[in-house]
């Protein structure tokens, strides 16, 4: 089952030298010439399964070498490979492969030529690839192309550790290959089909070796164009279904002088609209996937921060985002899938994950169910989102149809989330559930000053602000709707707060500052970490602290020059390519940002310099990462003229970490809109550089404002409410 030796033990796939193309629920991974080797990570997968494993060519009489890739959008990549030796009369090139692979996510068809989708069988068309050989010779050129394909219909948690089944045996088809899944076939049971179509129709098959060839005749600067449809019957999808094309998510266009800026917002917009999703209880509903490889479907968190973000663009997707996760919230309590009344899921999944599946230090064994539950700030979040998603104008009667929801998910942080000492927390019941689970859920992420590994249960620091924002959020929406408990959730975040000053505040040889958590003897994990960031804005820290956090994260310790760094230097167990341990995650940073700013309109010294230089270190990253920002990235520092190291195993393109760019841009203009108020504010960070800045098409409840930042101030240049 291991596509290593048989001594070395199954590991988790590096990513950083794939291009990754998606158009969810498809996404593919594939090396230099859109090779696809069969070994490793790569592929074409369609709803957690590796449609297509192999995918390589040769031309007969000739080498091919790559010498250009691109991603062309998101959902395609162009390659070109040199055929060395073939028609060359000296150096130059004279025949080449211009090689693109286009992903469709299932409701699309292709746009050039009849599909496999239309052949009545039932099939889904996921990908088209086209080979256009052409040739500069000055003599005719004879050869063969050969295209060999293969297929293991892998599931994504066996990928990820490493894993394969092995290829499937191929079968012939008039003029192409199919391969059958290993299921057993009853009379109710559909087996896995996946079929490669050649066109033209001149293709010889040989399924044995699971290869399509072409003649290639080319006369002096002609062209020949082959390529082949790839479908399969749809899966059983849990939670995901293609978007056809329809987008919820608006446009916004930046004009600046620093040219980072328009090309990151671009790039990521791209990418969040190849990442968005819909429900298939409700295709209506659309929310974004958290990311690919590993991610492709609905995560409680990732899905609603990346909605929050991007707000500035419309409520669409953060009414459908709420709705999706609304219909599978908690009904009952279940420490298999640690699911209780109110609660909102983690994830789901197709098929749950392999039981032999490991964490990411192999410390544990990890076994999630398809549904799982176990996530401690998902629920404070959805609350969050939804009372922003109000004031940037959800129509109020969608917020109103969440209103039980809502005091579902308020009950289950007074009744089930709390531990004695009256802290939002968590611990894994299960036995093989997440150890961690905060945003940062590696098992090794809650770590003592020393490096000794925190034990559960335990509170994280931010959760407690993410806790207080919510119940006061919550008491808003309760008022504004005429229901009845708003004074009792705004006490209950008092007493949170109170009691968070009182245990959570402890002090270093720099001055005080956030424990990262409480751990199970509600001792104070005392190391200096990013996750005191999330805390800005809540409104649990007066200005006081919130000049003391500011502090911490413009420190040279916590700013690496390319972002936050999620675990300080001085720290004993900081490595910065560890996943939490000092690596630089994109939304991290954001979330850091947008608290700064926040705290910066309130007059909290430092904390709009320490926003600046981490926006800087986020747009410093952007170009070296050509604008498609990662998951996270090492938490190095920054050299003059040098670039970012990947994380190797990082998630790229990343639902969250696309929409900080929007975040970001939402930031420097300072847009605060209170719909319901019929009031919009203007809070741009205060502080040189972005004069100029024009930032056209943020959406404000059903009008679209023009901004431009003019001497510090905001102008609005056009918007409905004009006219």
């Amino acid at each position: 089952m291991t596509d290593g030796p048989a001594d070395i033990p199954a590991q988790q796939p590096y990513l950083q030298d794939l291009q990754t193309t998606v158009a969810a629920p498809v996404f593919g991974l594939s090396q230099a010439g859109g090779t696809l080797p069969g070994a490793g990570v790569a592929g074409v997968f369609a709803d957690d399964r590796r449609v297509l494993s192999v995918s390589e060519i040769t031309l007969s009489g000739a080498r091919l070498a790559p010498i250009a890739g691109e991603l062309d959008g998101a959902d395609a990549t162009r390659s070109v490979l040199v055929a060395r030796g073939l028609g060359e009369d000296g150096a130059d090139p004279a025949v080449w492969v211009e090689r693109r692979r286009v992903l469709l996510n299932g409701d699309a068809a292709a746009s050039d030529g009849d599909s496999c989708q239309d052949s009545g069988d039932g099939l889904r068309a996921l990908v088209r690839e086209t080979f256009e050989i052409r040739s500069a010779s000055r003599r005719r050129v004879q050869s063969t192309l050969t295209v060999t394909l293969g297929c293991d219909l892998a599931e994504i948690n066996d990928v990820k550790e490493g894993l394969s089944p092995g290829a499937l045996p191929a079968e012939a088809l008039h003029n192409g290959l199919r391969w059958t899944g290993r299921g057993s076939v009853g009379a109710d049971v559909v087996p896995d089909v996946v079929q490669a179509i050649a066109f033209p129709e001149a293709a010889t098959v040989d399924a044995a070796n699971g290869t399509l060839s072409w003649p290639v005749d080319l006369e002096p600067g002609a062209v020949a164009r082959f390529g082949i449809d790839l479908a399969a019957t749809p899966a059983d999808s849990a939670v995901v279904l293609g978007t056809g094309g329809a987008s919820v998510i608006g446009g916004l266009r930046v004009d600046s002088g620093d040219i980072r800026v328009p090309r990151w917002l671009d790039r990521s917009l791209t990418d969040l609209r190849g990442l968005e999703l819909t429900d298939p209880l409700a295709p209506e509903d659309h929310f974004l996937a958290a990311g690919a490889p590993w991610f492709l479907t609905l995560f409680g968190r990732d899905s609603i921060i990346a909605a929050r973000m991007l707000l500035p663009l419309g409520t669409e997707l953060a009414g459908g985002t709420l709705r999706a996760l609304a219909r599978r919230q908690g009904t009952k309590t279940d420490p298999d899938t640690a699911e209780q009344p109110g609660k909102i899921m983690h994830e789901i999944r197709r098929a749950p994950a392999d039981p032999g599946a490991i964490d990411r230090a192999g410390a544990r064994s990890l076994r999630l169910p398809s549904l799982y539950y176990g996530t401690v700030d998902a629920t404070p979040l959805w609350i969050m989102l939804l009372h922003d998603a109000w004031r940037w104008g959800m129509p109020a009667e969608e917020v109103e149809k969440l209103l039980d929801p809502l005091g579902a998910a308020l009950a289950w942080m007074r009744d089930h989330g709390m531990d004695d000492a009256g802290f939002l927390s968590y611990v894994d019941e299960s036995g093989h559930g997440l150890a961690n689970q905060g945003w940062k859920d590696s098992h090794d992420s809650i770590q003592f000053v020393d490096g000794r590994i925190a034990s559960a249960p335990l509170a994280l620091s931010e959760v407690q602000g993410y806790a207080y924002e919510a119940a006061m959020s919550g008491a808003a929406l309760l008022d504004a709707f005429g229901r009845p408990g708003a004074e009792e959730w705004r006490t209950w975040a008092a007493q949170l707060a109170a009691r968070f000053r009182a245990r959570f505040w402890i002090s270093d040889a720099d001055g005080p500052f956030p424990a990262v958590a409480l751990d199970r003897d509600g001792k104070p994990v005392n190391t200096v970490a990013s996750n005191m960031g999330h805390l800005l804005g809540t409104g649990i820290l007066d200005q006081e602290e919130s000049a003391l956090v500011a502090a911490r994260l413009g420190a040279a310790s916590m700013s690496s020059g390319y972002g936050l760094r999620t675990m300080a230097t001085s720290a004993g167990g900081y490595s910065p390519l560890s996943y939490h341990g000092g690596s630089v995650w994109t939304h991290d940073t954001a979330m850091a940002v947008q608290g700064l700013a926040r705290a910066a309109a309130d007059g909290v010294p430092g904390a709009a310099e320490a926003a600046r230089g981490l926006i800087d270190g986020l747009l410093e990253a952007a170009a070296g990462f050509e604008y498609r920002m990662p998951e996270l990235y090492a938490g190095s520092p920054a050299r003059a003229g040098g670039r970012p190291t990947p994380y190797p195993a990082s998630c790229r393109p990343q639902a969250w970490a696309a929409a900080a760019s929007v975040a970001v841009v939402a930031t420097l203009v300072g847009v605060r809109p209170d719909v319901p108020g019929d009031v919009v504010a203007f809070q741009p960070l205060p502080g040189g550089g972005w004069d100029g800045l024009t930032v056209r098409g943020i959406r404000v409840g059903a009008d679209d404002l023009d901004l431009r930042l003019d001497g510090g101030d905001v102008r609005v240049l056009s918007s409905a409410m004009d006219s």
